[in-house]
């Protein structure tokens, strides 16, 4: 067999058993059988999810897979829009009544799902347990307002690139701080998003979002049957406000999911380019570098030589992934320099060229089963296979959903 058709069995296996183990299949007619928090939604791992979903519907031409990405955006609402069963508050988190909450389900945002209540406005700040709590998470936000405008492509939905701008309007509002001077966004907020429960700032947060509010005003202009950018939030003032607050950034990081989410990002970004948008020149060059300082900075050899115990899976499969990005990088510059765009990458790739092989040993070692009996693994089983999947499927014909900002591109 192809070798690239191995590799996409493999990510149908472990996207089929993930659906089964979450509570996916308990959805009916868009309507659930039992309490909403019955199945196990994570935010994070659901927006990359449906992009597997849709990237696996059009390699295999089958509504299967299509269905499964239906079912889980809308599971992802009714669990995670609405407060959590633990929780006194009832309902859509955002205040909404039920036949509003249906009709904008991303209007009070989203929460992340951990499994412990978030903390209470009397309890002490305690920085390993924040780690387990609820709450919601502005780059979490961003994957989902991405996946809902891939869905909205492969679909031929309109409304849920409407939904994911509704959610960029939420997110940028309720996470900015305009208590200190420039206005920076909060790490991590409350479920109703009324208080911030980490102030400090991520650090590609404000990038990812701008490039994330790029993206929905670039799709909703494009989209058949859209209505143009008329046709709900516009978003140039949340676009304007989160350009803002990139520069100056310092986006160097030796973190190795950090680089993979930096070159996913300039993928984006480049590809947006590429359609006609309007890229200011200074960003890729200036991505892409960082990211190689990262990756110049880390010791690779003795990372990956460590037992599983000693690793993280999801964090090396998103370096994988990012890394996976840079052939579509590559492809969409070609573009711009065909059309006389601005944007040279070639130096910069050139540079992060020999770090290819590093997605190759990642995804090599944990596609060993022997690797998913360790207690690790385990304990991320649900983010760690869906990113595993989503690296393999990145070379799959009319694949690699996750890493292509729309149909019209991937042809």
């Amino acid at each position: 067999m192809h070798k690239q058709g191995l590799r996409t069995d493999a990510a149908m296996a472990l996207m089929l058993s993930f659906a089964e183990r979450t509570g996916l299949g308990i959805i009916q007619k868009r309507r659930f059988r039992g309490s909403v928090d019955s199945p196990h939604r994570y935010l994070w791992t659901d927006a990359f999810a449906v992009c597997n979903f849709l990237s696996l519907a059009a390699v295999t031409d089958t509504t299967r897979f299509t269905s499964l990405a239906m079912m889980l955006i809308d599971q992802v609402h009714y669990v995670l829009g609405r407060h959590r069963s633990d929780d006194a508050r009832k309902g859509w988190i955002g205040g909404l009544d039920e036949a509003a909450g249906q009709k904008h389900p991303t209007r009070g945002g989203l929460r992340i799902g951990k499994n412990m209540p978030e903390r209470g406005i009397d309890e002490a700040y305690d920085p390993n347990l924040e780690w387990e709590r609820d709450g919601q998470y502005f780059h979490y936000l961003t994957k989902w307002m991405h996946a809902l405008d891939q869905a909205s492509w492969a679909l031929d939905t309109p409304q849920l690139n409407r939904w994911a701008r509704e959610l960029a309007v939420t997110a940028v509002a309720a996470f900015t701080r305009h208590d200190c001077k420039p206005p920076r966004l909060a790490w991590k907020m409350s479920i109703d998003l009324s208080r911030p429960l980490v102030s400090s700032m991520g650090q590609h947060d404000p990038l990812d979002g701008f490039i994330t509010c790029m993206q929905l005003r670039h799709s909703a202009q494009r989209l058949p049957g859209a209505g143009g950018a008329k046709a709900g939030p516009k978003l140039s003032r949340e676009t304007k406000a989160l350009e803002a607050m990139c520069v100056p950034m310092d986006w160097a990081t030796t973190d190795s999911l950090g680089i993979g989410e930096l070159l996913a990002d300039a993928s984006r970004l480049a590809q947006l380019a590429a359609q006609g948008a309007p890229v200011d020149p200074f960003y890729l060059p200036a991505m892409l570098g960082a990211a190689l300082e990262g990756l110049s900075q880390c010791s690779w050899n003795g990372e990956l030589r460590r037992p599983p115990s000693g690793r993280l899976a999801f964090r090396e499969l998103g370096l994988a992934i990012g890394l996976g990005a840079l052939d579509t990088i590559r492809q969409a510059g070609k573009v711009n320099a065909a059309t006389g765009n601005s944007h040279d990458l070639t130096g910069v790739l050139r540079w992060l060229s020999p770090y290819a092989a590093l997605r190759t040993e990642i995804e090599s070692y944990w596609l060993r089963s022997r690797h998913h009996e360790d207690p690790v693994w385990l304990e991320y089983q649900d983010i760690n296979e869906v990113m595993l999947a989503t690296s393999l499927l990145q070379e799959a014909p009319r694949g690699g959903k996750y890493l292509t900002i729309s149909s019209r591109l991937s042809g």
